[in-house]
């Protein structure tokens, strides 16, 4: 019997990439180039299966590809809102993700963001690699304190808690979030956390808020320039969500105006094409999505792909199916 074909979109960690090789008939992308949607149609009549990133779009357009010879999606990624699940399942398509293997590292970046904006780190290095740094003086940068402060967090699930847990047992940071039903109380009781009623309530309580909820149209510019008004003027907004979470032209106008202290993205609307307003900006940190790059955790997500495809091609159910 032939072995599946199967398309990996982007370059994978090197281990990853030889075990599918020995197992499947695998096309790679060695020059590590996006494709376009013209060929992900094509690779729909193709390939068994197609493994895109997070930054690959999936829409209708492909999936509704005629002659297809795909039969599922597994996805090198925890969200999956680039692919159109609702034309997926119109086609009898399986899609996977990576769930519960990035956790640590995303937080670990959002703790940085957070550390950055706060203090001004990007600004920081840039006067320094500018040759005009003078030297030490009392008033220089001043910035903002991180210990003891509010975090707020919009979205409390895994990524959010990790986080959580950074802030409150190595910062004393106080933690409120907003998530539709309730925590764990084992949980709430060892951040000490307090949930708000709605993000209305949080907002203006915080000295940092931070973005966990998943994209798509339900949470599409969910910080808008309503809800940037509502934050405290000293405060700053970490995102290591989704990009379209954020409306970008409402942050770059609240940072321009000093409505809000601060902002630190790892992720953008259009990525990679960010709106050039932020480039302007001292006091926004922007990061190329790297919330999950280290190389423990982007193979252990290419390993959730490897298992996703083993159970479906030999008939059983993929761990990770999420349509």
């Amino acid at each position: 019997m032939p072995k599946p074909k199967v398309l990996i979109s982007r370059r994978w960690p090197a281990g990853v990439e030889a075990k599918l090789l020995s197992l499947y008939d695998v096309t790679l992308n060695p020059e590590d180039q996006p494709l376009d949607a013209d060929a992900f149609r094509g690779a729909m009549q193709t390939y068994d299966a197609i493994c895109p990133s997070v930054c690959d779009t999936l829409g209708s357009d492909i999936l509704n590809a005629a002659n297809r010879r795909c039969k599922i999606i597994a996805n090198f990624g925890v969200g999956y809102n680039h692919i159109d699940i609702d034309a997926a399942r119109a086609n009898g398509l399986v899609v996977t993700n990576t769930p519960g293997v990035l956790t640590e590292a995303t937080a670990d970046i959002a703790m940085t963001l957070l550390l950055m904006s706060a203090r001004r780190g990007a600004e920081g290095d840039r006067l320094v690699r500018s040759g005009l740094w003078s030297g030490w003086c009392p008033t220089q940068m001043m910035s903002s304190d991180v210990t003891g402060a509010t975090l707020g967090l919009i979205g409390f699930g895994r990524i959010a808690q990790a986080m959580a847990r950074k802030a409150h047992h190595g910062f004393g940071m106080k933690i409120l979030y907003v998530k539709p039903t309730p925590a764990d109380p084992e949980v709430v009781d060892d951040l000490h956390a307090e949930r708000c009623a709605s993000i209305e309530e949080l907002l203006p309580r915080c000295d940092y808020v931070s973005l966990h909820c998943p994209g798509g149209n339900q949470t599409r510019h969910l910080m808008n320039a309503e809800r940037l008004r509502q934050m405290k003027p000293t405060a700053h907004l970490i995102n290591t969500a989704r990009g379209d979470v954020v409306d970008s032209r409402a942050l770059i106008d609240a940072l321009t105006e000093k409505r809000i202290a601060g902002a630190g993205l790892d992720v953008y609307e259009n990525e990679p094409h960010l709106d050039p307003g932020f480039l302007k900006l001292d006091n926004v940190t922007l990061l190329p999505h790297l919330g999950s790059a280290t190389i423990s955790t982007r193979t252990a997500m290419g390993e959730k792909v490897l298992r996703n495809l083993q159970a479906f091609f030999a008939g059983a159910e993929p761990p990770d199916r999420v349509v």
